[in-house]
């Protein structure tokens, strides 16, 4: 076995360094922003390759999803709720009265580098760069942020409406183009999106297949390397899709932010 394969292995035996089954985890205080419609809340989108979960942990609301196969939905949240959904499930966070939540993403590392697609009108989902410009939170000042934040968050509301007209009378093609235009879009990132999956679920699953055939083998040397980890946020505040963030680094790569949910 060669040098780095001896090196992954006693990582493997040492187990994954990130939070348990690789996920990315942060607060999220949702915007109470009102929308045109009249509901308060965060950003319409759906993730490509990663499920979501939500612990309620203050406040009352709701989220409404949109699927393929479900149609239209509204799950109401309250504190101690456990709502998760896999990729593809278009969700719109509503906070009716303080709404707080502990977030997880599958796939640390994925989530922070674009799995998210926001539902914008379609002349804003035709190519990388349009879309990026929309979407864009500038360096300025709180005030600078919280408005582009909010445009984006009401762009993605109108298109958001149209999937749901859509949808409430039958047709599923809309939703369809929906998915075909969010997947051109992240085309260009998937050779990335996979490198972070190596290194970080499927990582953590090698590390839990080496373990087990350690201790099969009679072989108990990785729990010798047992260890204890902590963070705080490393960010506070910050404005994402949904809300205001506070986020943990984990080991993701420079410059990447956690948990734009």
């Amino acid at each position: 076995m060669g040098e780095r394969g001896e090196h992954s292995t006693r990582e493997a035996a040492a187990g994954f360094a990130g939070l348990p089954g690789a996920v990315a985890v942060s607060h999220l205080t949702v915007y109470d922003w009102e929308a045109a419609d009249g509901l308060r809340g965060g950003t319409p989108h759906i993730h490509l390759t990663c499920s979501e979960g939500y612990v309620v942990t203050a406040g009352r609301g709701a989220v409404q999803t949109l699927t393929g196969t479900g149609g239209l939905a509204t799950t109401p949240l309250e504190p101690g709720a456990l709502v998760w959904f896999t990729p593809g499930t278009v969700h719109r966070l509503v906070n009716e009265d303080g709404l707080r939540l502990v977030v997880l993403m599958q796939n640390n590392g994925l989530p922070e580098a674009g799995d998210a697609v926001l539902t914008l009108p379609p002349p804003y989902l035709t190519d990388p760069g349009t879309y990026a410009r929309a979407v864009r939170i500038p360096d300025g000042t709180e005030a600078e942020q919280a408005a582009a934040a909010r445009r984006r968050r009401d762009l993605a509301v109108e298109g958001y409406g149209a999937l749901r007209t859509a949808a409430g009378r039958g047709d599923p093609e809309p939703l369809r183009a929906f998915h075909r235009a969010a997947a051109a879009l992240v085309r260009p990132r998937l050779a990335d999106w996979r490198a972070r999956w190596e290194a970080g679920a499927a990582e953590a699953a090698r590390a839990t297949g080496d373990q087990l055939d350690r201790l099969a083998a009679g072989d108990s040397s990785h729990l010798a390397g047992a260890r204890l980890r902590s963070r705080t946020p490393d960010a506070r505040g910050r404005f994402g899709m949904c809300g205001r963030l506070d986020t943990y680094d984990l080991g993701a790569a420079a410059g990447d932010r956690a948990g734009d949910v």
